[in-house]
């Protein structure tokens, strides 16, 4: 009983030293000051706004056509990576579960059993039936904080599996997007194919009535095989694309159904939010800040471990065997407690403790940064919308512009007011100007997606 008291003395002691140690992870202080820049000020105005509803709207609201949800959602059933970090996630929980048991007892039984027999007289039988428990008290915070680690590597895991799913979601519209905007341009050298050989057989009838010049006719030609080649071209880009977004649905590479670039209706009023929201809403931000908090109690664990630990060990055991006397079964029980304070360990613990520390800190750096990438693409995302905006509605007023002076310089070149060289520039400017129309507006939908993906993703 005496030993007993010992014990329970020295337990209370240790726990009142300890307190100390049970520490909670809190937010550290770090900078969100002007993370997203002001997309239209020419003096780098800072953003302020505190609306963030576009980041959080499901994607299934950002990406109404019909087609593109059917590709993402088979894409998120599919995705390897989706499925793996799914699996990272339930061993998460299984190590969080282990964690828990810690703080419980561990039981033991081992019955065992004895025949003896001296100088060939009778057998003696003896018999133990022996249960033991040992319990460590855990009284600075061991197991507690490697519990809470347990629990923020799970949060972190389930952020993962967010910024996966976000990924997802902003390359299967992506590439999508960009087969509309192929598709689009085939279109438009499809037109321009036309309208060159049209202008070549022009060419042809003007030469024959000794208007024109052969120099002419294979100006002409050479512009129309010029088209063609474009459009060879484009054809192999759309299926190359059709390709890669197969790769990530999971499937053979296929001709991927789809709609139309100008059927297309994407939200074009956008909140963005300040830098703590971003912490709330981007899972990438949240995932690094995780990371460093399993990394603050991984600190708390080595600074456990420079102190005593204390162990009680209870056991019972059913014999016939009570101190070398053969008796009817009887119980023994005892109780055992003991205290380990760790005195020299080679440096151990103290490498052990300056390693967590580090990597803390480098913790600390990658949130850091996880905050000022998010405010970048933020803003490359808001600029890239707003310039090609204002682009393509400049290149539709250029191209309609193109499109009269084409038809103006073939009636000149009719009546031998133009030459040939006006002739074919006009169509070769037309095409580019179209073309680049049609690349802006791609460019103003992957902006949208640029943007979602930046403001976190939006729900499910």
């Amino acid at each position: 009983m005496k030993k007993l008291n010992i014990v329970i003395l020295a337990a209370s002691v240790a726990l009142m030293s300890g307190c100390g140690l049970y520490k909670t992870y809190e937010r550290p202080d770090v900078s969100t000051k002007g993370v997203i820049r002001d997309n239209v000020s020419l003096t780098d105005t800072l953003v302020a706004q505190a609306d963030t509803t576009f980041g959080q709207l499901p994607w299934r609201s950002v990406f109404t056509d019909p087609q593109l949800q059917i590709l993402i959602q088979q894409a998120l059933d599919n995705n390897v990576d989706l499925l793996n970090a799914a699996l990272n996630v339930k061993m998460a929980e299984d190590q969080l579960k282990v964690a828990r048991l810690a703080f419980l007892p561990q039981f033991t039984f081992s019955p065992s059993g004895t025949i003896a027999s001296w100088d060939g007289g009778p057998a003696t039988k003896t018999y133990q039936l022996p249960v033991a428990a040992s319990w460590n008290a855990d009284l600075f915070g061991t197991f507690l904080s490697q519990k809470r680690s347990a629990q923020a590597q799970l949060t972190a895991l389930h952020d993962y599996q967010v910024v996966i799913r976000t990924n997802i979601v902003a390359g299967v519209a992506n590439m999508y997007y960009t087969l509309l905007m192929l598709d689009r341009q085939l279109e438009i050298l499809g037109d321009m194919t036309s309208l060159t050989k049209d202008t070549w057989d022009m060419m042809k009838l003007q030469m024959e009535l000794g208007r024109a010049r052969s120099t002419s006719v294979q100006s002409a030609e050479a512009n129309y095989y010029s088209v063609l080649t474009q459009a060879v071209d484009m054809k192999r880009q759309i299926r190359e694309v059709e390709n890669s977004l197969s790769l990530v649905l999971g499937q053979p590479a296929q001709t991927i159904s789809r709609g139309k670039l100008e059927n297309q209706n994407l939200p074009s009023e956008f909140s963005t939010g300040i830098g703590l929201q971003l912490l709330a809403n981007r899972a990438d931000v949240h995932y690094a800040e995780m990371n460093l908090a399993q990394c603050f109690y991984n600190i708390e664990t080595a600074r456990s471990r420079f102190y005593p630990s204390l162990t009680i060990t209870p056991s019972a055991t059913f014999t016939n065997n009570m101190g070398g006397i053969v008796n009817p079964g009887k119980f023994l029980l005892s109780l055992v407690g003991s205290i380990t304070q760790p005195i020299f360990m080679r440096g151990q613990l103290t490498a052990g403790l300056r390693v967590a520390e580090s990597q803390y800190q480098q913790a600390f750096n990658n949130w850091q940064n996880a905050i000022l990438k998010a405010g970048s693409e933020v803003s490359d995302a808001l600029v890239l919308y707003n310039a090609s905006d204002e682009k393509a509605k400049l290149e539709s007023k250029r191209a309609e512009t193109l499109q009269k002076n084409v038809e103006h310089t073939k009636m000149l070149f009719k009546s031998s007011n133009s030459s040939y060289l006006e002739v074919i520039t006009a169509q070769q400017t037309l095409l580019n100007s179209q073309l680049s129309m049609v690349t802006d507006q791609f460019y103003k939908m992957q902006a949208v997606v640029n943007l979602y993906s930046a403001l976190g993703g939006g729900g499910k």
